[in-house]
Order: C-alpha cells, then structure tokens, then sequence
C-alpha cells in the first residue's frame, strides 16, 4: 500500500469517524478526476448546446452524495460507488433543465409510435423505409430526425433496472458499461441480468456490434462509422434502433 493510498484511508476514518469537513473536502478533490472522466463520457452523446461544465457541476454534487452516503464496511469500491452516484447527478441535472427541446420529444413520440404500429401490422421489425414512409418523409430526413433524438435514449439508458427503489440502482446504461459490475456487487438480481443479455443477444448483429463498440469501448458514433465504413448518421439510427428495441423488450418505454 503506497502512502497515497495510506493517506486517503486516513481522510475517510478522520470523516467517517470524526466529521472531519476539512478530511471531506480533500476526499472530494481527489475524485474531482472521476467526475471530470463520467462528464466526458456523457457529454460525447449530448448536442454542442449542453455545457461540458455544466456536466461537471452536477456531478460534483453527486460526489458529495456519495461521499457522505459511502459505508466504509460495505464490500465495494469506492470508485464503483461514486460512478454510479455521479453519473446518476448528471442525468438529475439534465433532466431538470429540460434541455430536450418539445419538438424533439414530439418526433421521438412519433418515431417510437410508428414503428409500434408496423410491428403491430407486419408482424416484425419494420425496415428504414418502412417508418420513413409511414412518417411521409424522405429516407434522409428519417435518418436525420433520428439523430436528433438520440439523446433522448441516453436517458432512457439511465432509467433503473434494479427492483428496490431505495438500494443502490443500476442502470442499463451501467450494466452495458460494465455488465460483471452488477454481478460482484449483488446491487441487481440475476433475473433482471438475464433479462438484460438475452434482451442484447436477440439484437441483430450489426446492432449488437454498434452497442458493444459504443458502451464497451466508448467509441464515438462517428468513430464506429469509420470502424464499419459507414456514414455516422447511420450508425446513430442503428444506436436508436437497438436501444429502442431494449428498451421495448426490457419494459422501459
């Protein structure tokens, strides 16, 4: 154990124990690093428009959260405890700036009902053209209004898996992070992981390949599209279409 390590251990006995606020604002500024990095992550599948800073100020307060909250007996790391915390800050804050314009809602709605309906009525996925159609838009515009509710799913993502409202819960977008996570910490039921994979395995392949490339790996969108030599506003239709299709199967719509 190196004297860094020594000193933090020293930090959270001196908060836990005594109340130290001063132990408390040095174990805050050591995980600032780990705010700054789940920001960044978050902020590649926002708009321009959303302040990286911004992302980082709501975080902070889920650090502080989790600071305070953190049971030193407890069978987990810190790290995995605070990310879930910060990230969950994050998308606390953005929800309460409703930074989703309306008209975005309104053709993620429309987009979400057309597709239901042609499954509905051809009894399978319905293809690309199939929703452009049935939206009376050209094949192009279907592909850009499905950019730009992208964002929409990134909050779908963070919508809770666990059954206990009141424990520690994962999200799909932690468990596509980091799906041995849920199970060392016990924070999910192995039903709902299941649930999960076999929900990702009925995926079709280039679905599969995109989620994996884009929550594994943390590439970007346009990054996959080089991987795959296709263009990025394609690569985020297939993104979309296999988060609604989770989405669906796991009962989160």
């Amino acid at each position: 154990m190196n004297r860094e390590t020594v000193d933090l251990a020293e930090l959270w006995q001196q908060y836990k124990l005594n109340n130290d606020l001063t132990a408390r604002e040095k174990i805050i500024e050591e995980y600032i690093p780990l705010v700054q990095y789940i920001a960044g992550r978050i902020a590649i599948h926002l708009p321009d428009s959303v302040d990286y800073h911004d992302l980082i100020s709501y975080g902070v307060f889920g650090l502080m959260d989790a600071v305070d909250k953190f049971d030193l007996e407890r069978d987990i790391k810190f790290e995995t405890y605070a990310s879930l915390r910060i990230r969950g800050g994050i998308m606390d804050g953005l929800r309460s700036t409703d930074w989703i314009p309306r008209s975005v809602r309104s053709k993620a709605k429309q987009v979400d009902q057309a597709i239901m309906n042609l499954e509905h009525q051809l009894g399978r996925r319905p293809s690309d053209q199939e929703v452009a159609a049935a939206l009376e838009m050209p094949l192009d515009k279907y592909y850009e209004t499905v950019d730009q509710v992208r964002s929409i799913a990134l909050l779908s993502l963070d919508d809770q898996i666990s059954s206990d409202p009141d424990s520690d819960s994962l999200t799909l977008m932690d468990t596509l992070d980091d799906p041995a996570a849920a199970v060392d910490q016990e924070l999910v039921d192995q039903e709902t992981l299941q649930e999960l994979a076999a929900a990702v395995d009925q995926l079709e392949e280039r679905e599969r390949l995109v989620v994996s490339l884009y929550y594994h790996e943390g590439l970007t969108l346009k990054e996959i599209g080089h991987v795959l030599d296709v263009s990025e506003s394609r690569i985020s239709q297939i993104h979309s279409k296999a988060i609604r299709t989770l989405r669906s199967k796991l009962k989160f719509a």
